[in-house]
């Protein structure tokens, strides 16, 4: 879970980006702010993961509150003025968001700061933090349960994650690689372009072939040895 804040001086705004926070099952809403005063009241009570911050703002401007902070926690700027990304970046943001703000580019610059909060945790908290993953399936948040998972197959712009809990896969729009790095290298294997398996799901190999209970699955000759290794050592 990150604990965060909005701030925008504009209570339209500051209405739609608390919606589309309210929507992420990872995020918890610490505090709204109107301004970059009372959002550095809300971070002296501690317990901030990461601000949703607009750039223009009376007063002391976001990126003039981002400079101001000895130990800033991560920061997504959200704002309708794209002249001011270097600055962001520079910062070292975590995304730079230009209004209006698609969900689904909400919610990718979401999973961004969740994947370096990740980074940043004890080896028991990542654990149990790589235990699930959530993505996007029209227009809602799906869970998807890492132990649950059988295989994966990459479809161009999209994914199938085939669960054993559901008869049928979970699809979103995704590439294989973005997938793969959320999950950890010892327990799932890349087997084929377009499939990675779950090491502890596989039942038999069968030369060329990956089984994982009835299901066939094609393994590339390019895989094969970093296949043997994860399953056999």
């Amino acid at each position: 879970m990150l604990n965060c804040i909005a701030v925008d001086d504009e209570k339209y705004v500051l209405d739609l980006l608390v919606d589309n926070i309210q929507k992420v099952p990872f995020l918890y809403l610490q505090a709204r702010c109107r301004n970059a005063m009372d959002a550095a009241t809300v971070l002296l009570e501690g317990g901030v993961d990461l601000i949703f911050l607009d750039v223009q703002m009376p007063g002391l401007n976001g990126l003039q509150f981002l400079r101001s902070l000895q130990r800033p926690p991560m920061v997504i700027f959200v704002t309708a003025y794209k002249d001011y990304a270097f600055d962001g970046f520079d910062l070292n943001a975590v995304d730079y968001l230009l209004k209006p703000v698609s969900f689904e580019r909400f919610l990718k610059a979401c999973n961004k700061a969740y994947d370096l909060h990740k980074l940043q945790l004890n080896p028991a908290q990542k654990e149990e933090l790589q235990n699930f993953f959530f993505v996007y399936v029209e227009y809602n948040l799906v869970k998807i349960s890492i132990p649950e998972i059988l295989y994966i197959e990459g479809l161009k712009d999209y994914v199938k994650i085939f669960i054993s809990s559901s008869p049928k896969p979970v699809m979103t729009r995704m590439s294989l690689k973005e997938l793969e790095e959320k999950l950890l290298p010892s327990r799932f294997a890349r087997i084929h372009k377009s499939y990675i398996v779950a090491a502890d799901k596989v039942t038999a190999i069968k030369r060329d072939l990956i089984c994982i209970g009835t299901t066939e699955l094609p393994l590339s000759e390019g895989y094969k040895p970093a296949v043997e290794k994860m399953l056999f050592l």
